[in-house]
């Protein structure tokens, strides 16, 4: 006679209170106390002798991993194994141990540092200074969470207080969060809906975020950069050094982030940036204000080594965190609506608004290919000099008008 299995149903399992044991098929059974307490049970006969194993309680472990051990449970007593000697049983995960083991897996996916940390930090997977991981940020109330039990008022208490305010952020949090909790069903941890999907669940609880245009990044207006730039010059922290250094420059913030000594001309006052690191794969040289050599001279004093990064991180022979500086922006001075990569457009903004410099000098400062292949052909120089008229003109604007501007407020401001 053929066994009959799955017996049992998800209501079935959460609402019994009959106190005994309720046979799932295939000697699964789940064991109700009379304290109202439920656990699985494994049970098969071995020479006439029946014999017991406890596979977990319930909800920690869910129907659908009851099975799936069971399941093997039943293909070892099949090949004459024991269950209690040749089985391991794996408890259910929380959250942080499933975005953990996705996040390894997808170590070698990644296509730079940046959007790894980013998953990292959305996820809450930070790191300490000794290598630890720390329970900070958007995901805290998920990662003690055994990832069975997530629901989706768990996802939402989660999403809600940042869905409007930071919409890209949050749209991205959601699929990351997704994704963990796809893992985690993949792997027969959880079964069901996917508690953090879009497309008709979430997406009839949450308002539809606004579109945002491909390619642009959220500038802060640029007479309100002077401002800014006092207000960052009186932080110490090394992220402040940073964006002060890529606002002067006009660089973008993975070139900065990756800087390193031996880049670094005093004498001719020069940032040359290799080819492998430029986003045009062309050897890129950056003209320095006397504001940004400065910059460079005081950290220069504290360095760790030569060949070291100019914008040291927390752990030795590692640059900073590839979210410091809008992290810095958005969080610690309160300017969530604006991006790091928008002061490039508030410096082009500036120089053709209000200087007299060509518009090629301009491209070329923001390290962008100028024309087709044949005018570059004939185009012999990188425009150093001219470039560092402009540059000058930059840093003197950011320094020279701070006090012809009217202090604003960063709440209000538009980008």
């Amino acid at each position: 006679m053929t066994r009959v299995l799955n017996k049992l149903s998800d209501r079935k399992v959460k609402t019994e209170n009959t106190p005994g044991r309720h046979a799932d098929g295939g000697g699964l059974y789940l064991e109700i106390k009379p304290s109202g307490s439920r656990a699985w049970l494994f049970m098969w006969k071995t020479g006439g002798k029946r014999t017991a194993m406890g596979l977990g309680a319930y909800p920690a472990v869910s129907l659908a991993a009851a099975r799936g051990k069971a399941t093997d449970y039943r293909r070892i007593v099949a090949n004459g194994g024991n269950p209690l000697v040749e089985s391991k049983t794996e408890a259910v995960p929380t959250f942080g141990e499933v975005a953990d083991k996705l996040l390894a897996s997808m170590e070698k996916a990644w296509k730079n540092a940046k959007h790894r940390d980013q998953w990292y930090y959305t996820l809450s997977r930070r790191r300490d200074e000794d290598g630890k991981l720390t329970k900070e940020g958007y995901c805290l109330e998920l990662i003690g969470k055994l990832v069975d039990q997530i629901t989706t008022k768990d996802v939402l208490s989660v999403l809600s207080p940042i869905w409007t305010e930071k919409a890209e952020t949050a749209s991205r949090l959601r699929g990351r969060i997704e994704n963990v909790l796809a893992y985690a069903k993949a792997r027969g941890w959880v079964q069901g809906e996917n508690p953090a999907l879009w497309r008709g669940h979430l997406s009839t609880m949450l308002p539809k975020r606004q579109k945002l245009q491909r390619g642009r990044h959220a500038a802060m207006p640029y007479p309100d950069v002077p401002t800014f730039m006092v207000a960052l010059r009186n932080r110490p922290a090394i992220s402040a050094r940073a964006l002060e250094f890529t606002i002067l420059t006009g660089a973008r913030s993975g070139e900065v982030y990756g800087a390193r000594w031996p880049e670094i001309d005093f004498d001719k006052a020069v940032w040359t940036v290799s080819a492998a690191r430029m986003k045009a794969g062309r050897e890129h040289r950056v003209p320095l204000s006397t504001r940004a050599v400065k910059i460079l001279r005081e950290l220069h004093v504290a360095r760790l080594s030569d060949d070291g990064f100019v914008f040291p991180g927390q752990k030795i022979a590692e640059p900073l965190s590839s979210n410091a500086m809008d992290a810095l922006l958005q969080e610690r001075m309160k300017f969530p609506q604006f991006t790091v990569h928008g002061f490039r457009s508030a410096f082009k903004d500036w120089a053709t608004d209000e200087t007299h410099h060509q518009r090629e000098i301009i491209e070329a400062a923001l390290a962008h290919v100028i024309g087709d292949g044949a005018e570059r052909a004939y185009r012999r120089t990188d425009a150093l000099e001219k470039r560092r008229r402009l540059m000058e003109d930059w840093a003197s604007y950011l320094d020279g008008s701070a006090s012809n501007v009217v202090a604003f407020n960063p709440r209000s401001a538009t980008g």
